[in-house]
């Protein structure tokens, strides 16, 4: 296999590739870490490059596979850490430069599952600025592109982690999802993204700030990759406010296990916000017509979203306030946000807004077992699109995007992102399924059904190649 294969190869091959001793973890940090010199100036995917550590770290594993059989089930693959995460001893900057020496002095506890795995890690990817938008161009820091087409977007907040994946930078990718952040930029690469449901995985040792709707998963390139990775990510840490017991069977052994006569409906467009253009309807239709020809049984309908417009919108933008940055230090829409801060009081009135519309919507999931919707309401935007509007108008046109998204993360339901097709721009077409509460192994099974009959692993950028 050549280099350029490996790079591409799902990080479960490359996990049994290692075991097998026919590839060893210093080659593979070796062809990443060259990927990444050559092809991040241009593509954006990485804000820092842990290339010393990752080196030490895969030397000592090659050695280690020569005295030990007993491996975690990552051991040796090379992975992407997202800069809104604490990985102690390197830089963590939240995609703001005035953060560009703050070293991190802990493991966040993703990292740490991360660690046990055996992974080894590349390096922080790209994110926007505290995680706010859905495209990666943080002011003070090259803007993140599309290995698609370098002229758009992968996405935001995790658009470095998607893109890295995406353009074969790195085997697989943690990233973070407050409204959308994993799948978005999962749905803008062409690669798969879950949103796990709440308490599923941990945010020790940091608090949870935004009632309960950001939660960290796997960015990768097949179902089965995400599937696994989310296994070794998920479980209970200590004092963790609110958590949910380990799957049974495993969320890997979902792939190999058919759903049967699941009611599913659906839907192209997101009242009161709008309707998805015509690519992102194809992509649900294509999608349903497949689940139709599988048995499922399918209806054109989605529960009423309206309710959760402002509630959600006050929670999050809180988190801009939480950062405790001066307003002089942001970019102008955070700044904006940020002077639109509710008061305390507010914000709890709208967390519990938010809690009782939720209530309503998971009702919809007694009925049917997953909606199919698009993931974002249009194709990717160009890199700077939106740079010359008001903030608010760029907020705006935020929201009209990625309407499909915030839902998931205000009822702390699971979802799953998988890419369908290409669009007219040779850009990525995707869905999202989401589940009944605490139903990832119904989604990750019904992704793996469609990824079989819809294969996309064979698809790569011409730009990585």
């Amino acid at each position: 296999m050549n280099e350029i294969d490996l790079a591409f190869t799902p990080a479960l091959e490359l996990a049994q590739l290692i075991r097998r001793r026919e590839v060893s973890p210093l080659d593979l940090v070796e062809i990443y870490l060259e990927r990444i010199e050559r092809l991040n100036p241009q593509l954006g995917s990485y804000f820092t490059v842990t290339a010393d550590l990752a080196v030490a770290d895969a030397k000592a594993k090659t050695e280690l596979l020569t005295t030990t059989s007993e491996l975690p089930p990552f051991f040796g693959v090379p992975i992407s850490i997202k800069d809104l995460n604490a990985l102690a001893g390197v830089t963590c900057t939240y995609g703001n430069p005035a953060l560009v020496n703050n070293i991190a002095n802990y493991d966040d506890g993703v990292v740490t599952r991360i660690k046990q795995a055996g992974f080894t890690i590349l390096g922080k990817t790209a994110t926007s600025e505290l995680g706010s938008f859905p495209y990666s161009e943080p002011a003070g820091f090259p803007p993140a592109r599309n290995p698609w087409n370098l002229e758009y977007t992968p996405g935001g907040s995790s658009g470095g982690a998607a893109s890295s994946v995406a353009a074969g930078l790195s085997a697989i990718a943690q990233g973070s999802d407050g409204g959308g952040s994993i799948r978005g930029p999962a749905a803008c690469c062409g690669v798969v993204g879950i949103k796990p449901a709440r308490g599923r995985v941990t945010k020790a040792p940091v608090g949870d700030r935004l009632g309960g709707i950001a939660v960290n998963g796997p960015i990768a390139r097949t179902v089965a990759d995400a599937a696994a990775m989310l296994d070794v990510i998920s479980g209970y840490f200590t004092g963790d406010p609110y958590w949910l017991p380990d799957p049974e069977p495993s969320f890997l052994a979902a792939t190999q296990q058919k759903t049967d006569n699941l009611k599913i409906a659906f839907s192209t467009s997101i009242p009161p916000l709008g309707t998805a253009d015509a690519n992102c309807q194809q992509g649900v239709l294509q999608t349903i017509k497949l689940l139709a020809q599988f048995g499922h049984q399918i209806e054109e309908k989605c529960p009423d979203f309206s309710g959760l417009v402002e509630p959600f919108q006050i929670v999050w933008q809180s988190g801009i306030a939480a950062a405790g940055l001066p307003a002089e230090a942001l970019q102008p829409v955070n700044r904006w946000l940020l002077a639109r801060t509710s008061s305390v009081a507010e914000y709890l009135q709208a967390v519990a807004k938010m809690q009782i519309v939720s209530r309503q919507i998971i009702a919809f999931f007694d009925t049917f077992d997953v909606l199919v919707l698009p993931v974002y309401l249009h194709s990717p935007i160009r890199v700077g699109e939106w740079a010359n509007l008001s903030p608010e108008e760029t907020f705006e046109n935020i929201i009209n995007w990625v309407a499909p998204c915030p839902v998931a993360n205000a009822t702390g339901l699971p979802a799953i992102a998988i890419p369908v097709g290409f669009d007219n721009n040779g850009l990525p077409i995707s869905v999202q399924l989401m589940g009944k509460p605490a139903a990832e192994s119904t989604l990750i099974s019904l992704a793996a059904q469609l990824e079989a009959a819809n294969p996309w692993i064979q698809n790569r950028p011409a730009f990585a190649l």
